[in-house]
């Protein structure tokens, strides 16, 4: 009698915001057959999209986690006005309706979020909503597990920026600029630089209202910090030039050690997840999830 192990389970392709756009879903199942410890939530970062993640995503595969990513409204393929917002809390809402549509996959499977740095600052906010006392916030969903990659929870500007961002981002919040970012700042590695600047996915618009979102953002995720409830693992680079390391550094130094682990790479660049030691990042991310 020949037997046949069960299909891998299927995702829609998009998962559909409250105001009607269709963001783009990717999905690494397991192999056919195979049980999961769970599913990841990935949640990439400003600019760039969720296929540039498939290494971290066959990564946490081996590790025995699904794994479902999307691209932000105005960002890969999904629509939207390049790195805008409709909404000052559109990333919130867009999370949970990503986690609502995976939902439909894997019903009853433990959660991890994780998210890179605009997408860090996103996972943040979006956990931040069960510390104590916990927000009711029409957006909260559970979380079981978090991790934080460079999240932006200090994007460096100045007095007189925030002075700016609040005059002329009132009178034009939706005007989208160049972000100011360089490419070689995002890795350390020209060949992950010579990509990501060949990437017609990849786009450098940011508007004020997003600004704001990540400023606001890592005001409040700060604010609740020592409040934390959801087992994190904050991983972070310490050359960091594209959002200030020192986020990551005063949100470790609030939050409960027993449940925050923090891991710094004071050589590396931003994005963690490409730098030359990969592996070493990787690892630890294997090791953490392993103890929890």
């Amino acid at each position: 009698m020949t037997t046949h192990a069960p299909p891998s389970p299927s995702l829609p392709a998009t998962a559909t915001t409250r105001d009607g756009l269709a963001l783009a879903l990717t999905h690494w199942p397991l192999a056919a057959g195979g049980a999961p410890q769970g599913v990841v939530c990935l949640v990439h970062g400003l600019g760039e999209h969720a296929g540039r993640y498939a290494h971290v995503a066959r990564f946490l595969n081996e590790a025995g986690w699904a794994v479902v990513a999307y691209d932000h409204r105005g960002h890969g393929r999904s629509p939207g006005p390049r790195g805008g917002l409709a909404q000052d809390d559109d990333l919130l809402h867009d999370l949970a309706a990503v986690i609502d549509t995976l939902r439909g996959t894997y019903p009853s499977q433990r959660l991890l979020v994780l998210g890179h740095s605009m997408g860090g600052v996103t996972v943040a906010r979006f956990v931040s909503a069960w510390a104590q006392p916990a927000e009711d916030a029409p957006w909260r969903r559970p979380v079981d597990l978090c991790v934080l990659s460079s999240p932006a929870l200090d994007i460096g500007l100045s007095g007189l920026q925030k002075g700016m961002l609040g005059s002329l981002g009132r009178l034009t919040p939706d005007l989208a600029v160049g972000n100011g970012l360089k490419p070689e700042w995002v890795c350390s590695d020209p060949a992950v630089v010579k990509r990501y600047v060949e990437d017609p996915l990849v786009h450098d618009r940011i508007t004020a209202r997003l600004t704001r979102f990540l400023l606001e953002g890592g005001e409040t995720v700060h604010a609740r910090a020592s409040g934390w409830a959801v087992p994190t693992l904050l991983i972070y680079a310490g050359s960091d030039r594209c959002v200030r390391p020192a986020g990551s550094e005063r949100f470790s130094a609030a939050a409960p050690r027993s449940l925050v682990t923090t891991k710094a790479y004071p050589h590396m660049a931003h994005e963690i997840f490409n730098e030359p030691d990969q592996a070493t990042v990787l690892k630890d991310l294997g090791d953490w999830l392993a103890a929890h």
